[in-house]
């Protein structure tokens, strides 16, 4: 008789639960309120450092490649502090004035439902190049759906604050922000704590199907909303999908953040390299 072969633990699926037994307003009103706080905390985060830079350089100043890149990288910090740090710490000092003890907050559950366990594999590497093939298929679908409708302007450049032909050093630097940090930050954010808060909280009250396209739809239409244009949010919501099933394959947020570097990069060569737009 064969010998059945193990799944590799982080592959394994987790059994559905139904530990969730409050009203179903309160269980939405949950959701709402995961999703607002991520979408609101990018764009507050962005409003604040933009706003006080202005405040300081003056927005002539502002505008330049070096302080546009110092802008980008403090609003993700921020952001990362508002989403992941700020919700544990509320609810710490909550617990704390009730039960009148010190809360302590498991380190290593967060970072697994962040999708940051162990260390990039080889799968994580090779699923990579394969998940952006998919990515471009996909949002080449949706790009041609979304152009049936007269409003929408596929062609429509996206504003990152650089100009399109930037040399040296500020073209280095728009490589590190806009290739590196953003989508590390991104798929914390976004893939990392969101997808994993909401994958585990649908999980408890429905089916492990049901908690996997719930998160993913809702995931990923919160960071195309937050990218304010629609030729640009369809097609982040497309990379977006494949970025979930990814995490989904793997368990971690490694593969996606090497395919969203591989988006970026290309991207970049294009509109900074070559001067294309």
């Amino acid at each position: 008789m064969a010998e059945k072969k193990k799944i590799p633990e982080k592959l394994k699926k987790p059994r559905a639960k139904s530990s969730d037994k409050s009203p179903w307003w309160k269980f939405a009103l949950k959701i709402f309120a995961m999703l607002i706080w991520v979408a609101a905390s990018t764009i507050v985060s962005q409003l604040i450092i933009g706003r006080l830079m202005v405040l300081i350089m003056g927005v002539e100043n502002f505008s330049q490649p070096v302080p546009m890149a110092i802008y980008s990288a403090l609003s993700y910090v921020l952001t990362m502090f508002m989403v992941i740090l700020v919700p544990p710490i509320v609810i710490s000092i909550r617990k704390s004035k009730t039960d009148k003890k010190k809360v302590t907050i498991d380190k290593k559950a967060a970072r697994e439902e962040m999708g940051l366990k162990d260390f990039p594999t080889w799968t994580d590497i090779g699923l990579a190049p394969v998940g952006f093939i998919v990515y471009l298929l996909v949002a080449g679908g949706l790009t041609a759906l979304f152009g049936l409708f007269p409003w929408f302007n596929a062609s429509e450049a996206q504003d990152v604050g650089f100009n399109y032909y930037i040399t040296g050093m500020d073209r280095m630097i728009a490589f590190v922000v806009l290739v590196v940090i953003a989508p590390i930050a991104e798929e914390i954010i976004f893939r990392g704590w969101l997808y994993g808060k909401l994958r585990n909280t649908v999980l408890n009250r429905y089916s492990n199907l049901v908690s996997i396209l719930v998160s993913t739809f809702l995931v990923s239409l919160v960071f195309g909303v937050v990218h304010l244009q629609w030729n640009v949010g369809v097609n982040v919501f497309a990379m977006s999908i494949v970025l979930c099933v990814l995490r989904e394959i793997t368990g971690t947020i490694y593969s996606g953040i090497l395919l969203h570097m591989l988006k970026n990069g290309l991207a970049f060569y294009l509109l900074y390299v070559l001067g294309m737009h």
